[in-house]
Formats: C-alpha cells, structure tokens, sequence
C-alpha cells in the first residue's frame, strides 16, 4: 500500500459541524506492518467504511479523517496512555491486542516507538482537528464536533450481550449542552428499525471528551454505531451494505440536521 500524503485528510466547509474521523483509516508503514502477527495484519478493529456511510449527509460539514490504522496508534486514546475506563477490558494507546483479547504484534512497540508514532501520526491529527473545531467557532462562535465510529455488535471480551445499533456518547452529558444530547437521542429512539442507547458502554472516547467544552462553546457527540447495521457481515471481507447504509443514512442525515440548526438557531449558550 502506497503511503498517504498526510497522516490526515481535511475536508473544509462553513458548517458549525465537524466530523471526526479516527479510525476509518487503513495505511500501516512497512517497518510497522512486518512487526504486526498475521492477525494484527488483518486491520480487523477498522471502522470500515464509516467514512462512506457518513459522506454527503451534511452540506459544508468539515471531515477530519485519520489515514493511519488504529493498530498504528489509536487516535481516539488519550495520548499520556490513560485508560477512559479503569478496571474494564479495553485496547490501549497502541493496542497490542486485538478487541477479542488476542495478541496482534510479533515484536510490540517500546515507549520510545511509540512516543515517535505519537509524534507522526497522533499529533498530526488532533492539531488538524482543533484546527478546524477553532476555524468553525471563529465562523460561527460555536463548534459542534460529531465523532463518527463503529464496532461489531458482540465483542465478549469489551462487553456482554449484544451492542444497540446506535450508541450515543457525551460523557454523562458533560461534552456538550442537553438540547445537543437530547435531540440526538430523541431523533434516535424515533427510529423503531434500531435500538438506541445514552451512555452506556460507549460514553464518548478521549476526542468527545478532551474537545467538549460546552462553557467555552465547543461542543462534542459520538456515536459508535453497531456494524451489523450497515454491514454485510461483522467479518472478513467487512463488505458494505448498501441497503442496509441506505435505510440508515436518512437517520444519520437527520441527526446532522439538526445539529447545524441547533448551532445556528439553538440557544446552546
């Protein structure tokens, strides 16, 4: 695979709203992917093809996409290596397990490696980021960044059960005003086709958290959204639904929506 000119892609527009884009990427240096197993070889833990599901659902939305794979360094990881939730299973700055627990390196990073990557890849992409959040806020005077991810619906080793289809993040509602997180969750339990939960194992990743600043008008959501709800198959090959995507898409695009509206129109001050 030919390396990408950048270790982020930005798309700019005059939306209040930024799209976060961590982990759709799937560029692995060389020296990097010869140290990685055959499973770590396999990108498994990719949010494949997020970034297609989300494109065009918002006019003038800005897109803040990491090139790099997650297995690389994990952009949506606090950089210091804090864990986001102690005492639970859960992969680090760089994973060095997959998220079933298995092993996915031959010869794992040392901390001097892994300070470089930081410096290559991760910094790269939050300096792009608060970049764009300031350039929106100087637009407009409010940001709202929408982190966009997706995970498999049963993964034992992160969580019990089955995953609802939409997962909405806002740290206990501290990463953006109520009329953000309520009309998210109310446009989603709307949708009868998908089961939607507030805060429940996915409370919004270090991004949502480290950028939501409600008092300083910069406003964060996530939303992890199940796999199997625009996915052939959670596994190999990760193929694209395109039915599936398209029954979805018109819940995303109204979610946008009324994000633009509420910073635009929304008393959020």
């Amino acid at each position: 695979m030919s390396a990408p000119a950048a270790p982020v892609e930005v798309t700019r527009g005059d939306s209040p709203v930024v799209l976060g884009l961590p982990h759709t990427g799937t560029f692995v240096p060389d020296a990097i992917r010869a140290r990685l197993n055959p499973r770590g070889r396999g990108l498994d833990d990719t949010d494949w093809h997020i970034d297609r599901l989300y494109h065009g659902l918002l006019d003038g939305a800005t897109t803040v996409r990491a090139t790099f794979h997650r297995y690389v360094i994990d952009a949506n990881r606090d950089p210091s290596g804090v864990s986001l939730y102690p005492g639970r299973n859960t992969t680090g700055l760089v994973p060095l397990t997959d998220f079933d627990g298995r092993p996915i390196w031959d010869i794992p990073p040392d901390d001097a490696e892994t300070e470089d990557r930081r410096a290559a890849f991760h910094a790269p992409y939050h300096a792009a980021l608060k970049a764009e959040l300031d350039r929106v806020k100087a637009l407009h005077g409010i940001a709202i960044l929408y982190d966009c991810h997706s995970i498999r619906s049963r993964i034992p080793y992160l969580f019990d059960g089955t995953l609802p289809d939409l997962n909405i993040g806002t740290n206990h509602g501290t990463t953006c005003h109520r009329a953000i997180e309520t009309a998210v969750y109310g446009l989603c339990r709307a949708e009868d086709r998908y089961s939607t939960v507030l805060n429940g194992r996915f409370k919004g990743g270090w991004t949502t958290r480290h950028y939501g600043r409600p008092d300083d008008n910069i406003h964060a959501i996530q939303m992890e959204l199940a796999q199997s709800t625009y996915l052939t198959g959670e596994a190999a090959p990760w193929d694209y639904d395109t039915g599936a995507a398209e029954r979805l898409r018109p819940v995303l695009k109204r979610i946008l929506g009324r994000l633009a509206h509420l910073a635009l129109n929304g008393d959020l001050t």
